[in-house]
Order: C-alpha cells, then structure tokens, then sequence
C-alpha cells in the first residue's frame, strides 16, 4: 500500500471512529444536566443526524465549488479550529435550561462538540472525492473506466463503516468501563490529533499534486457523471428505510422483547455490518454470483438477496401480526437482529449498485445523508406525534416492500405482481397490529417518552376488574377493583416488599413525609394516611393524567398528593430541603437505566432532602441488570447502612416478586424484628467502581444468565 492510499484510509477510518466515540461520550455529560431520560438521546441523535449532513452538505459544496488548493486551506482550518475548541472543552463548565430542554441539547451538543463533529462529519466524502480526482490523470478524456466506476472510492465508505462499527463496540466494552468522562475526553483528544496530522499528510500531498481535474469539471466531462431525478430519489428512499427499520427495530426489540441495558448496540451493529458487507462486495463477491440469471434479467446474487429480504419482511410482518407467537430470548432476540440485517443489506447493497460516478461520490453521500436523517427523525419525532402505539416498525416494512417494486419495476410484470403483493401484505401488518393493541386497551397514548397502555381485564381469581398500567412492556402499576383489593397496594409495592416494609415502620402512627421519584399508576398512595405528604416526581407529562383517573389511588387516597413534573434530580436540585421520612427511588427496571439517580452525586442530593432518620428506598428488580452492588458501594461511600429486602409473588392479591434495598442511619427502625437476619450479606462485585457523574457503567452489572425464580413466600431478609 503506497503512502497516500494509507494515509487515506488512516483518515477515514479516525473520522468515523472518532466520530461515533464522540456521540456518548457528550451525551453522558448532558444526562446530569436534563435527566437521564429517553428524550434526551433522542434529542442527542436529532442533533447528530442533523450535523451529520451538514457536514456532508459542506464537503459537497467544497468539492464542486472551491478550487483544490482553497478546499485544502478551508479544511485544514477547519482542523485546527476543532483542536482549539476540543482543548477548551477538557473541563467544561456546561449550564442547562429545564424549560427549553430540546434547545438546551442543541446549545450545549454545539459548545462541546460542534465544529469536530461537522469536520468529522465531512471528512469521508471530502477525502473520497479528493482520491477520486487523484485517480484523474489516468483516465481517458476524463471518462470513467467500467472497472473504475465498479470501485473507484466506494470501497473505502466500506472501511468508514467498519470505523464506526468498531467504535461502536469498542466505547460499552473496553472504554465507558475503565474511564471517566475527563480521562475518556483526553483519550479522543489524542485520538483526533492524529487524524489531524493523516488529514494534514494529505493536503500537503494534494497541495504538491496539481495535475488533478476539479470535481465540477469531471462532472461536465462524464456524460456518465448525472444522475436522474428517479435515481435521486432513490437514494434518498433506499437511505431512509435503512434508517427507518434500524430505529423502529431498536424501539420494538428494546421495549416490547426485552428491556435489556446496550441491547440496542445489536440492531445498530447489525445496520453498520450492512454497509460494510454492500459496499465492499466487489472485493469478496465470487464472479459466479456476478452471472445474470436467464429469463430474470437479475445477477445470482441480487436473486438471492431479494429472495432474503422477502423472506425477512415476511416473517417480521407475522411476527408483528401474530402477538401470541412468544419465542425465548436466545431465539427471538437473534431472529429480528437477522432480519434487520438482510432487510438493511438489500436497501444498501441497491444503494451501491445505483452507486454514481466517483466525481459524483459528495452528492451521492449528501443523499444518503439527508436519507438517514429523514428516518431517525420520522422514528423519533414524527411517529411519536401520528401514532399512538409502535407502529413504526410496520410502515417501515410497507417502505422496504415498496422499495423492493420500485427497483425491479423495469424487470417485467411478474415482478411487479409480487412485489406489489408484499406491499399489500405489510399494510394488512398495519392493520393486525394495531387491532391487536386496542384489545382490552381503555387507554393508550404516546409522547417524546413512549407508549403508555392501560389495559382493563375480568380474570380469576379475583370478582373485580383488573387495570394494569404499562409502559412498552413494562408493568408500571396495576389495581383490582374488588371490593377487599381495590384499596390494596398491589405489584411491587405489596405490605411484605422493601418500600411496603419502610412506609409502614418508618414513622409510628405520626404524620409522614413521603417523596416518590417514579409516579406510574400512583399505588404508593395506598400507603396514605391522615396528615401524610405524598410527594411523586415523574418526567412524562401524560403519567399524572392516566393516574388521576383511570387508576383510584391517588383520588381515594387520605393523603395530601403531590405530583412534580420534570426530572426528579433536576426538581429536587431545584427545591428546598424536604425532609423526607422515606424517598423512594423507582425508575431502573427498563432498558435505559437513569444512570444518573444512582450517582455520587444523586445521592448527596437525595441526604439532604432526607429528615435525620430518613430512609432511602431503592426498586432494583430488573431481570439482566443488577444493581444491589451499587447501591451498597453508594451507602457505604455516604457511611449509611442498607438492608436488602426481597419479596415472592401472591397472585392472590396481585403481588409481583421485587427486590428493594433500603439505606439509612435509623437504628430504631434497623433493629426492628421484621428487618432482622443472621444469615446473609449483600454481596459486593469485586473490582466495581463507584459511580459518579463522571464515571459510570452498567456493563460490569450485566446479568449473563437469568436469576433463579424467587420463592412464592417472602425470602429471608438480608442486613448489613
């Protein structure tokens, strides 16, 4: 390899690494300022899809509009601005507004990371045009070869990707574990130092050679060189379904499979492979696959993907269509990661086949750009607002359906009538799909948050109805209107659970002072009594509602409620001291673990809302995730004392089994008989560090193999 192809490569491989290392590592330093909630990544991906193509919008007007030797200043400038504004940003000192949040992410993205992102950003498809022109002095009156245009600079998108695919890997793994924020920014810092010096090795290159053509010029010379508005829009199509069906099948995995914490690395993995594999095809690709199939007009390969992809849209669609279908983990969790993987593989695979010449590579980029920022933005903001379930995933297979006619529609018309019948296919999908959520349903919305569904049900053992709140599949509370359960604090709040335990010892017969971060059907208030403050704090504004009045805790309660709305440690930050006799931490049994309610931090903040002998309640019942360890190694840090209280399940009275860890300094209610044990001790992770606001992982927490079932009566309590 000669010293600029590696320079090249070297280059383009940083830029995407560097740049898909950068998008956690700024949206952790967010999460204690706005909330650890979905919002706002969500946000954080608008704004890096966003700056994503505006970057590929100014490598393409730098490209076709600036002379070489201006591009060469105009980037290396560009450069040196970002290592100034990365080197300030080693110790930043970053303040939020909680009342414009959406734009709070925007500023703040833009003071950490803006200008590295835009240049890293444009850096793959400006140095491919660049190695595209270097290719010019070998061309004949400046027309392509057809065994140039097969690969020109296409394959090194290929290598972009297996950047970002490594990078992507390599932060939860190896770097989020062993790092803090400081020590994890400074690592980057490094990182893009050196890629600065490769980009700089070839723009002196470049500088040196002048015998290259300018893209515009190349552009006129190739009758080759233009593509149609058909072909256009295609890749805008082809572009957007890829990120329509990687979002929507993140969404459905995550929240109606399994709420696993980093399981959404899988589909995203899968999505980068699929670049990888289409776009360096022709260097693994066996010639026989090459041979176009007789009568079909199609090489063996294509057949062979179409085929797949059917297959895949097929068997997603019963999935989707079909809710009793109820796989395990190991096999249901594999199926859709493949399916996403070959539906992905035909939308970028097209892609390269309709694939420009490379003096055309800016604006073939800037679509697939434009593409992938139409797709997260339809799954993350538009769909949010038009549907009220998870149907995304549905009309994403609708779209892979209709790509699929529109790319074989010259094929002839049995094409046409297959393809069109897949398409009618998916949208009978739709339809099953949403029937099927309106069963039992009496309410169900969506926001910025999820999907909430309240269903209503008539089953033994019990003589009243039964309303479960859930959040995906989450169960967030649940009451029988039965004449002896309806008062009942039912799910995992029942009178022998650790938050059950703590509300009914804690105080006596006085009037309590309760703080509940985690609302849901309000089944705490149960708890009430006369002269008691209920206080809850929940971040989805469409929670109070449904609890108010589909759900009778809250009205019937004897307590005075109180419900805050926003962040719980954004509004307790906010507030005077409350002095809580107990506060309980309810927010970790989903995928996306508020990390920050678990911090050093956090954790100060919640002492000094504590009455003196306060408790600290904390839900850890979370089926792949345990955090019993960090809460001790937090109470230890405080110099409190914490007892762990596990619960079996009663279907008699709705009970669910939880685990609950209780901290505090109060030995009166420590020596009580019912939290008393001689038997065990929590058992701490070795080498786990504490978390902070600057350091935190969840990774080391994992659970690799599922818990064993606990006991139907309450297990023995564990002190330490």
């Amino acid at each position: 390899m000669s010293l600029v192809n590696l320079l090249f490569a070297m280059a383009i491989f940083l830029a995407s690494f560097l740049l898909f290392l950068v998008e956690p590592l700024a949206a952790k330093r967010l999460l204690p300022l706005l909330g650890g909630s979905a919002a706002v990544w969500t946000t954080c991906l608008v704004f890096f899809q966003t700056t994503l193509l505006l970057g590929y919008l100014c490598a393409h007007l730098m490209a076709t509009r600036l002379q070489q030797r201006t591009q060469v200043v105009v980037y290396t400038g560009l450069l040196a601005a970002c290592l100034v504004q990365a080197s300030f940003n080693l110790h930043p000192d970053l303040q939020a507004s909680t009342e414009h949040p959406a734009l709070s992410v925007f500023r703040l993205l833009g003071v950490l990371i803006g200008l590295p992102f835009l240049a890293l950003s444009a850096t793959n498809p400006l140095l491919q045009a660049w190695y595209a022109r270097g290719l010019a002095p070998h061309r004949s009156a400046g027309v392509l070869a057809s065994s140039e245009r097969a690969s020109g600079p296409y394959h090194l998108f290929a290598l972009s990707n297996f950047g970002s695919l490594l990078a992507l890997i390599t932060y939860p793994w190896l770097i989020e574990p062993r790092w803090s924020l400081p020590a994890q920014t400074l690592v980057w810092l490094v990182g893009f130092s050196v890629f600065a010096l490769a980009c700089a090795g070839i723009a002196a290159l470049k500088l040196r050679s002048g015998a290259a053509l300018p893209a515009s010029r190349l552009a006129t010379q190739s009758p080759q060189a233009r593509a149609t508005a058909g072909t256009r829009a295609l890749w805008l199509a082809l572009a957007a379904c890829g990120s329509v069906l990687l979002c929507a099948m993140t969404n459905h995995v995550t929240q109606n499979i399994a709420a696993i914490p980093l399981l959404w690395i899988v589909p995203l993995t899968m999505y980068l492979l699929s670049f990888v594999v289409a776009f360096s095809s022709d260097t693994w690709l066996r010639p026989v696959f090459k041979r176009v199939v007789p009568g079909l007009g199609v090489s063996v390969a294509r057949l062979l993907l179409l085929t797949l992809t059917a297959v895949s849209l097929v068997s997603i669609g019963y999935m989707l269509a079909d809710t009793k279908i109820d796989f395990p983990l190991k096999v249901s969790i594999p199926f859709y990661c493949a399916t996403l993987f070959v539906s992905c593989l035909f939308c970028h695979a097209e892609l390269h086949r309709l694939r420009p010449p490379p003096a055309q590579a800016t604006s073939y980029y800037l679509m697939i750009a434009a593409g992938g920022a139409l797709g997260s933005v339809f799954v993350g903001s538009v769909a949010p607002m038009i549907f009220s379930g998870n149907y995304e995933l549905g009309w994403g297979l609708v779209l892979a359906a209709g790509l699929m006619l529109a790319v074989t529609w010259s094929r002839g018309l049995g094409w046409r009538f297959i393809w069109a019948g897949l398409v009618v296919g998916m949208m009978v999908v739709c339809y099953l799909q949403v029937h099927h959520d309106r069963k039992d349903a009496i309410v169900q919305v969506r926001n910025f948050y999820g999907t909430l569904r309240v269903t209503q049900t008539l089953e033994g053992p019990f003589t009243g109805y039964t309303r479960t709140f859930y959040h995906g599949t989450i169960i967030h509370g649940e009451q029988i209107f039965s004449e002896e359960l309806r008062a009942a604090p039912t799910t995992y709040y029942a009178r022998d659970s650790g938050v059950g335990l703590a509300l009914d010892l804690c105080c006596g017969t006085r009037p309590r002072r309760v703080g509940m971060i985690g609302l849901g059907a309000g089944t705490l208030a149960a708890y009430g009594r006369k002269g008691d403050v209920f206080r809850f704090y929940d971040i989805n504004p469409l929670v109070e509602p449904i609890a108010r009045n589909t759900f009778s805790y809250l009205r019937e309660s004897a307590a005075k409620i109180e419900v805050v709305p926003g962040d719980a440690r954004l509004s307790l930050a906010n507030e005077e001291p409350q002095r809580y006799d107990v506060l309980v931490v309810d927010a970790f049994s989903g995928d996306a673990i508020p990390v920050h309610l678990l911090t050093s931090e956090a954790i100060a903040l919640y002492n000094r809302h504590l009455a003196p002998s306060g408790i600290m309640a904390f839900h850890v019942s979370n089926q792949f995730l345990n955090l019993v360890p960090v809460v001790k190694q937090q109470a230890d840090y405080a110099g409190m004392q914490c007892v762990f209280i596990t619960s079996g399940d009663d279907e008699d009275v709705g009970e669910f089994a939880s685990d609950w860890i209780l901290v505090t300094n109060n030995e009166d209610f420590l020596s009580q008989k019912d939290l008393s044990d001689e038997e065990g001790m929590i058992v701490p992770r070795p080498g786990l560090r504490l978390w902070t606001d600057d350091y935190n992982s969840v990774l080391p927490l994992l659970r690799w193999s599922k818990p064993p079932a606990p006991a139907p009566t309450p297990t023995p309590v564990t002190v330490q």
